[in-house]
């Protein structure tokens, strides 16, 4: 724009809601389950068609975008506080932390045996050879980077889903949800958008479900190989 000028956010936010068809204003969950359904159609195709490695992370990706990307801009305008619980019991805040615990010591307990059955399995895929034994762990923690990530993927999607639970709710456009007043108040449209595009079921289905769909139909495949 001439002299520098900038559009300012409000015109912005307009004119992307003005773009909106009007069946997607209306109904912006049931979009959400149609996008999520072609992606997972896709991936369950990967399977048979046997595409490239990589495309089902493509796919996951694609299939979680418009409700993880709705999600990313409802939880960061929305301060901390709001988030607070008002009619947690006391009863119900430890049995939380119970839960916790009791999920923490369960996953060091499997990283634990799992630690120890690599090593053994290591040790006797390299023999005593320092070098193989090196190469065959790099291998491994190569190998063990792409699981990492999709389950530090999927603890990041319950996590967001949690809060966006306690947050809007599970209606698709809630009356009472605790979503900031000023978050896009000069575009009630694409309030509605995003805020109904943002459900916690959306994004456990879309995020989590896909990706346990995919490793399920074997799209990660953990493999072992030795440098010689």
């Amino acid at each position: 724009m001439a002299g520098g000028e900038q559009t300012p956010p409000d015109a912005k936010a307009g004119a992307v809601a003005a773009s909106l068809p009007d069946w997607l204003v209306r109904n912006p969950l049931h979009a959400g389950w149609a996008w999520t359904g072609f992606w997972a159609l896709l991936i369950i195709a990967d399977e048979f068609v046997n595409l490239a490695g990589w495309t089902w992370y493509v796919f996951v990706g694609m299939a979680a975008l418009p409700t993880l990307a709705c999600t990313v801009a409802v939880l960061h305008a929305t301060p901390r506080r709001h988030l607070r619980p008002r009619r947690e019991s006391v009863l119900a805040h430890f049995f939380v932390r119970f839960l916790a615990l009791t999920a923490a010591f369960l996953v060091w307990g499997l990283s634990v045996v799992a630690s120890a059955s690599i090593s053994t399995t290591v040790q006797a895929l390299a023999g005593n050879s320092e070098r193989a034994v090196t190469s065959l762990g790099f291998n491994l923690l190569l190998a063990a980077i792409p699981l990492v990530v999709s389950v530090l993927w999927m603890a990041l999607i319950v996590r967001c889903a949690w809060f966006l639970r306690r947050l809007r709710g599970w209606r698709q456009s809630p009356q009472d949800s605790r979503v900031p007043k000023k978050f896009l108040r000069h575009s009630p449209q694409l309030r509605r958008v995003v805020v109904g595009l943002a459900h916690p079921g959306l994004l456990l289905v879309a995020g989590l479900g896909t990706s346990v769909l995919a490793l399920f139909l074997g799209a990660a495949e953990f493999t072992l190989s030795v440098i010689a």
